[in-house]
């Protein structure tokens, strides 16, 4: 078959595209991005031009330009030849009329100076007041789990990985030498299996798998040290769900003497295994706590089981942008699918 010439192919295009779905479109009628662009200037203000120098572009363009790098996973250079070629990027950053378009080198330069200031919390914060706005609160109790997220590997002498351990870097290092590596991932294992990085702890409601808390360690960090670090106190219900990872007499104790309702899997030992009667409880929590699976799932299609940056500054604030970009995404899922709050 021969392709159809047609004076409206752009516009029948988009009128199929429309049809289809696209999912820009719902980011754009249901998140508020001048909030969250007001937000990271609070945290981080744009450098002074009293110098002079070509304006900059403004704050909710680059911010909907990082949510669009985190909901496609690219890469800064694939990020600016998408930006170039991609007419649905276009649209929902309203360039579709301009020659201007923000390159790779910019791109980087602003995501670092939010990194730098810290401002991963607030973006994420800033998510979480429009998901209340919209009426999605904390609902039905909490799945806890974490994640690992791996990192560029480091190939470091004996000597020189001992220093690191120790939180420096060897005397030995030059700048350039210093710039590319990172002190602050660590190996781990899991399942018999070495991986160097960090690891996502999230805390995400049974009701709407939205992520409510989160916090970012190295890999070594054992997940049930931070497990009070991410419960969210502001859920409607007091059930909080975990598997084998977290079991503990003292935890448990504590936090139903603190009026929660304790859903943590049971772990066998080695010279013991677990009775029937705690293996039909497992199954039991089996079941809601797979939903914290499905959203690390979607994280980790949109790239969230690596990371591209070096450190442990740079890597939170990825990490928290990533997951403030999901939840936009879930957001406009919910929204679009009718799913009413309550």
């Amino acid at each position: 078959m021969k392709p159809r010439i047609s004076l409206f192919a752009e516009h029948e295009r988009e009128d199929r595209r429309s049809k289809i779905g696209d999912p820009l479109v719902g980011l754009t009628k249901h998140v508020d991005f001048d909030a969250l662009a007001a937000s990271i200037d609070a945290a981080a203000p744009r450098p002074s031009r009293a110098k002079g120098g070509r304006p900059p572009y403004s704050t909710v363009l680059m911010v909907k330009i990082l949510v669009l790098q985190q909901l496609y996973n690219l890469a800064d250079d694939a990020l600016e030849y998408q930006l170039l070629d991609r007419r649905s990027f276009l649209q929902f950053l309203e360039l579709t009329e301009s020659s201007s378009i923000p390159d790779a080198k910019t791109i980087w330069l602003f995501r670092d100076r939010l990194a730098q200031a810290g401002a991963g919390t607030l973006v994420f914060e800033q998510v979480q007041l429009q998901l209340q706005k919209h009426g999605y609160m904390a609902r039905c109790g909490q799945i806890v789990d974490a994640s690992l997220v791996q990192a560029p590997i480091q190939r470091n002498k004996r000597d020189e990985a001992d220093t690191v351990k120790e939180g420096t870097m060897p005397l030995t290092w030059k700048p350039h030498k210093r710039a590319q590596k990172d002190v602050d991932a660590r190996w781990t294992k899991k399942h018999g299996k070495s991986h160097f990085g960090y690891k996502l702890h999230a805390s995400v409601d049974k009701r709407y798998k939205l992520i409510r808390k989160i916090a970012v360690t190295n890999a070594a960090v054992a997940d049930t040290s931070v497990f009070e670090a991410v419960l969210d106190p502001s859920n409607t219900s007091k059930a909080v769900y975990a598997d084998r990872g977290y079991p503990s007499a003292e935890r448990e104790s504590a936090l139903k003497q603190a009026g929660w309702q304790v859903h943590i899997q049971r772990r066998g030992h080695a010279t013991k295994g677990i009775s029937a009667a705690q293996k039909r409880r497992n199954r039991r929590i089996a079941t809601p706590r797979a939903r914290v699976e499905h959203v690390f799932g979607a994280l980790a299609q949109m790239g969230g089981k690596l990371v591209r940056c070096l450190g442990i500054l740079r890597t939170t604030f990825a990490l928290y942008l990533k997951a403030a970009s999901y939840n936009l995404k879930r957001l406009v899922f919910l929204k679009e699918r009718g799913l009413a709050p309550f």
